[in-house]
């Protein structure tokens, strides 16, 4: 028989990184303490942690479905594909979209980008839309320079 998944909460934080820069996100855990030293092994020195409603939105109107996501990793396959920059590739995909929720995930992720971060560590901090095979597949991506 299968057993149940453990419902995990989401926590919103904000902290700052090895060099000193703020940095934010989102992480799944049953409490705040656990996401603290979860950020702490990851070399965050945690600020503030919050958890997020039940909601879970990027913010009010429109939810983010699986089907968004979907296909947002497939415009921005076919764009890394065809040489488009990926800073470019946020924004052409951010203004396309119908949904402003889905604007906004994609605008911050872009913004985490422009200020350094690699692509899966920019999605690990949405784990509500990027789950860890997404941010893996993409992960071992950018390690091999293979963006296809």
């Amino acid at each position: 028989m299968a057993e149940k998944a453990l419902k995990l909460d989401v926590f919103a934080w904000e902290g700052t990184d090895k060099k000193g820069n703020r940095v934010k996100g989102e992480s799944r855990g049953n409490n705040a303490n656990l996401i603290k030293a979860e950020l702490r092994r990851q070399g965050v020195v945690p600020l503030k942690v919050k958890k997020k409603s039940a909601l879970g939105n990027v913010g009010k109107g429109k939810a983010i479905t699986p089907k968004d996501i979907a296909i947002f990793m497939r415009q921005l396959a076919t764009m890394m594909a065809s040489g488009v920059p990926l800073v470019q590739a946020f924004d052409i995909i951010g203004r396309g979209h119908e949904n402003p929720n889905m604007q906004t995930l994609v605008m911050t992720v872009k913004g985490d980008v422009e200020g350094g971060s690699n692509l899966a560590d920019s999605m690990r901090k949405h784990p509500l839309y990027f789950d860890d095979l997404v941010c893996n597949l993409i992960e071992a991506g950018e390690a091999a320079g293979h963006w296809e």
